[in-house]
């Protein structure tokens, strides 16, 4: 590719906040991160396990078909996550702040949400900390996510 052919899409990348390409994202508190989406079973079953290392500004967002309690444990995960539970308006319900990895899974806790959520959304350890996220925040989905309307 030529050299102003390049600069060109940086230039409309930056500017349109595309650092994900094509990737789905969602941002809260005015920050992008790029997601990986888990949105059945088997998807949300293996989350984040196995892996050793989630790069900056990368997450994993579970997307449930109903808003209920849920409950996140950390078995075979190998990074320290942040766990945000978001209700079905996309409100931030609880969070679970630097959630150690496990390996044992007779020792493995659960970590719940404190009220209903329909998404909930991995990040790297002290993420949350370092936007200031508290209780209400807003979850916005990139236009791709949101859900269809009858």
């Amino acid at each position: 590719m030529n050299r102003p052919l390049t600069l060109l899409l940086a230039l409309l990348g930056a500017i349109g906040g595309c650092a994900c390409g094509g990737d789905p994202w969602v941002e809260l508190r005015g920050e992008r991160f790029c997601v990986e989406i888990a949105d059945d079973e088997a998807e949300r079953a293996r989350g984040l396990m196995f892996r050793d290392a989630l790069p900056p500004g990368h997450g994993m967002l579970f997307v449930f078909e109903n808003e209920q309690p849920q409950s996140f444990w950390m078995l075979n995960t190998r990074i320290p996550l942040d766990i945000l539970y978001f209700d079905g308006a996309r409100r931030l319900v609880s969070l679970s702040a630097r959630t150690p990895p496990c390996r044992s899974s007779s020792r493995c806790p659960s970590y719940p949400s404190s009220g209903p959520a329909r998404y909930v959304l991995e990040l790297n350890a002290g993420t949350a900390d370092e936007l200031g996220v508290e209780r209400g925040d807003e979850l916005r989905l990139a236009p791709a996510l949101e859900p269809a309307t009858p």
